[in-house]
């Protein structure tokens, strides 16, 4: 059996065999159809966090420099939506997709029966100044336009204060930290997902496994999403947390008591997790999708995504926003970052998950 047949199965089963999913917001049919009006697609918290989200700012910049009307849709199942309606046969009313990683692109890969789906992209202007470990398409399609690093977030209130997260991956399986850490689950959530393959680069295919018997026998929690383990751990139900080394932003931005939102890079390492944006092959509006990307590599564009999604930026050149001085002193990034090439990722994500859910899950 092929990795094509089993990403095929795999995928058939996530998404549901029963037809195509609703968009969420507008279509360019809804917009009026207009020759300037440019759809594009992304994840809800790109313009609608709860915290902060660059889509607002990005929309009234965009538009006010280009006169055209920028319109998002934030399909509840992300790419898989678009393959699926590629696949039926179904137009693709989008122009660009904002927020494309390497677990999307293997996706489309193995499941995108026709022709391409995603273009290449053009050459833009500020690309060369783009992070080269950030660069996760070989077929250059995706340009990377900030990324994330994983990261324990712990509470050194916890135990009147006394607690203190350990520096290692192995340390997590001393019996003092028994039932302190709380994870989420890899198949349903990209910070789980990146926490696994951060194990998976420390212990090998062959000894991950045994590490997370180890982590639960010493009682990882392991959430479905990073909405649940994060709420849990504000909860102070554990005192670490699986999150993002920006997460000192967040709590400063918002008046937290910093000592409950310190960071742990294991092994002085945290998991990379690029972003990236392409233009929908089918898009008749080459040039204004050209232009958006374009436009989002800018680089107090890029300070700006950075700051509104507590994330880092992708290329080496940002200029930060004066109204988020926070940022550049709260947002961590780690001594080494690690991280899964497409080509090693390729044939193997999908199974290493699988073992996982088989062993951890099941039991």
């Amino acid at each position: 059996m092929t990795n094509r047949t089993v990403g095929r199965r795999q995928f058939i089963k996530a998404a549901g065999a029963g037809g195509v999913s609703v968009l969420a917001g507008c279509s360019a049919a809804d917009a009026g159809g207009s020759a300037d009006t440019l759809v594009v697609a992304t994840y809800p918290s790109f313009i609608d966090a709860p915290s902060s989200s660059p889509g607002e700012w990005v929309e009234t910049a965009f538009e006010a420099e280009f006169d055209t009307n920028l319109v998002f849709q934030t399909p509840e199942s992300g790419l898989d939506h678009y393959i699926q309606r590629a696949n039926a046969g179904a137009e693709i009313d989008a122009d660009v997709y904002v927020g494309l990683n390497v677990d999307s692109l293997i996706r489309l890969d193995a499941n995108l029966e026709g022709d391409e789906l995603l273009s290449g992209a053009p050459s833009l202007e500020n690309e060369e100044n783009i992070k080269e470990p950030l660069r996760f398409d070989p077929d250059g399609r995706a340009v990377p336009y900030d990324t994330g690093y994983i990261s324990l977030v712990w509470n050194a209130t916890a135990d009147d204060g006394e607690f203190i997260a350990p520096e290692s991956f192995d340390g997590l399986l001393d019996s003092a930290y028994k039932g302190d850490l709380l994870a989420q689950n890899p198949a349903t959530s990209a910070t789980g997902r990146a926490f696994l393959l951060h194990t998976i680069n420390e212990y090998g295919p062959d000894g991950y496994l045994d590490y997370w018997a180890g982590l639960q026998e010493n009682d990882v929690r392991i959430l479905g999403s990073w909405d649940d383990a994060y709420g849990a751990y504000g909860e102070d139900e554990a005192p670490m947390v699986v999150s993002y080394s920006t997460d000192q932003v967040y709590a400063n931005r918002y008046g937290q008591n910093m000592d409950r939102h310190q960071l742990r890079f294991l092994n002085d390492q945290g998991y990379a997790n690029p972003e990236g944006m392409a233009r929908f092959a089918s898009s008749e509006k080459e040039t204004l999708a050209n232009s958006f990307m374009a436009f989002l590599l800018r680089p107090e564009v890029q300070g700006q995504i950075a700051a509104r999604n507590v994330q880092f930026p992708a290329v080496t050149n940002p200029i930060f926003p004066e109204e988020y001085p926070e940022y550049e002193t709260y947002a961590v990034e780690p001594p080494e970052a690690v991280s899964f090439s497409y080509q090693e990722l390729q044939g193997n994500l999908q199974g290493w998950i699988e073992d996982w859910e088989r062993q951890i899950v099941g039991n």
